[in-house]
């Protein structure tokens, strides 16, 4: 059976993702090195191939190991494909967390974020290269999940919008999980979903999209009937 991408969501009460942040903020790296080797191959091979084309001899041939030996360490396809996509989440965090501390202020923290988010999985060989070959694999591993893939991201950026409320960058006032909510919708769109006004891959365009309608959410909704200033 090919794998469709559930492994987004991953086996256990936490998602792929949830543990590839949780690997990039305990800095958790893998001491074996034939499963390191393993997963080289099998990401240069997936890139190459696609995932449905790709079988686990082919990535023991191109890891120089035998057949047994991928077995022993991945016991399915479906396992060594989420461990491959894992380690890239993990490596898309380690950037993110990398670049939100460049920026200086929480408008920009949110304007880097949004941009250093879509450049990372498109341009990703992997993530990217799934996204337009077979985006029937990640699509609806995305949309057609209950809302669980959206509900881990938004869990995440509204941690991350909370700091920022702690730290009293941000009204306290603000309804954290809701913006949440609204900014991964905005970002999910343009990953699933190409723009004919939009070049995703101009950083300036991507940014100036931020600061118009991303960062004014920082501020909380004002009640019906108070007067606008």
């Amino acid at each position: 059976m090919e794998p469709t991408l559930p492994v987004l969501m991953g086996p256990g009460p936490e998602s792929l993702l949830e543990r590839a942040y949780i690997d990039a903020v305990e800095q958790v790296d893998d001491m074996d090195p034939v499963r390191t080797r393993v997963l080289d191959a099998a990401y240069e091979q997936f890139c190459r191939m696609g995932l449905r084309r790709s079988t686990m001899e082919d990535v023991a041939r191109r890891a120089g190991v035998s057949r047994i030996t991928v077995y022993r360490r991945f016991t399915t396809k479906d396992a060594l494909v989420e461990d491959v996509v894992r380690r890239e989440f993990r490596r898309y965090f380690d950037q993110f967390l990398i670049d939100i501390e460049q920026a200086d202020t929480v408008a920009d923290r949110v304007v880097m974020g949004f941009v250093s988010s879509l450049r990372a999985f498109r341009r990703n060989p992997l993530i990217g290269g799934l996204i337009a070959a077979e985006p029937d694999l990640i699509v609806p591993s995305i949309v057609s999940d209950g809302g669980q893939t959206l509900a881990t991201v938004r869990q995440f950026v509204a941690g991350q919008l909370r700091r920022e409320q702690r730290a009293g960058n941000v009204s306290s006032d603000l309804d954290a999980d809701l913006v949440a909510e609204m900014m991964v919708r905005v970002s999910t769109s343009f990953l699933a979903i190409p723009s004919e006004l939009i070049d995703l891959d101009d950083n300036e365009q991507l940014a100036a999209v931020a600061r118009q309608f991303l960062v004014p959410m920082l501020e909380p909704r004002r009640a019906t009937g108070d007067p606008v200033s």
